[in-house]
């Protein structure tokens, strides 16, 4: 049963966010701040009541864009203390994720709020303090993953992708943003696994920050000693260290 903290400054947010909370089998209690220093000050009891103690935290729920201190800000303070508690943020903006994971949270939750996708961020929380109580790492099952699909999280909802649509891949940190004629996605994978898993499809790196899909290169350019490609409208810089093998991979590409 985790005691859980939700931080918002939103107050109908806040409220509907503790509603579907409290309303879940895994919480004991849920109670609310209305900002971060708010919340500091609730984590400070909690850690001075100790792990079993009736102020314990185990889970904050925490919102990211908030006036003063934001949830960035308070989720950095609590990598810094001995036990802190879980972090999941729940928020509006998806431009936050990388910052997010690099926090080490349980999970990025899109507004507006979900219930079952909430109760999936809940047992994940549910999972790690249980396993932490225990002194074990966690039971995830593996899967046989689909090569030819790729599981991305779009507005609480996990959808598919198809390899075959990914024009280019960008690095963000250790996580990589997807890119399609229709959007991007960002996945919690580094650009090096794509690399390796995507180059029998068709996937060459040109740069440190980028992986394209050979078939979407749509022009190789060459101005003053500088290489890039066209994929859509976009144009991509080759590194000089990629280029050679680029145009090598260029000439050889089957033509229609």
């Amino acid at each position: 049963m985790l005691r859980v903290l939700a931080v918002d400054d939103e107050r109908p947010s806040l409220e509907e966010l503790l509603y579907l909370l409290n309303a879940d089998p895994r919480v004991a209690g849920a109670e609310g701040a209305g900002d971060a220093t708010e919340a500091l000050r609730r984590i400070n009891r909690a850690l001075e009541s100790g792990p079993d103690g009736p102020e314990a935290v185990d889970v904050v729920f925490l919102d990211i864009q908030m006036p003063g201190l934001d949830g960035l800000d308070l989720a950095r303070l609590l990598t810094g203390f001995a036990r802190p508690p879980l972090v999941v943020f729940v928020t509006a903006h998806e431009d936050f994720a990388v910052q997010a994971f690099d926090l080490k949270a349980v999970d990025y939750v899109l507004k507006p709020v979900r219930r079952e996708r909430l109760a999936e961020a809940v047992r994940r929380a549910a999972e790690l303090r249980s396993a932490a109580r225990r002194g074990a790492a966690p039971h995830i099952p593996v899967h046989e993953p689909d090569p030819d699909h790729i599981p991305v999280e779009l507005g609480g909802v996990t959808r598919f992708v198809a390899v075959d649509d990914i024009t280019h891949v960008e690095a963000q940190g250790d996580y990589a943003r997807l890119h399609t004629d229709r959007g991007s996605h960002l996945v919690r994978i580094p650009l090096s696994t794509l690399e390796e898993r995507w180059r029998s499809r068709g996937f060459v790196r040109i740069h440190r920050r980028h992986l394209v899909a050979l078939r979407h290169i749509g022009e190789l350019r060459l101005d003053a000693g500088t290489v890039s490609v066209l994929i859509g409208a976009e144009e991509l810089q080759v590194s000089r260290r990629h280029a050679r093998e680029l145009r090598d991979l260029l000439m050889r590409r089957p033509t229609s």
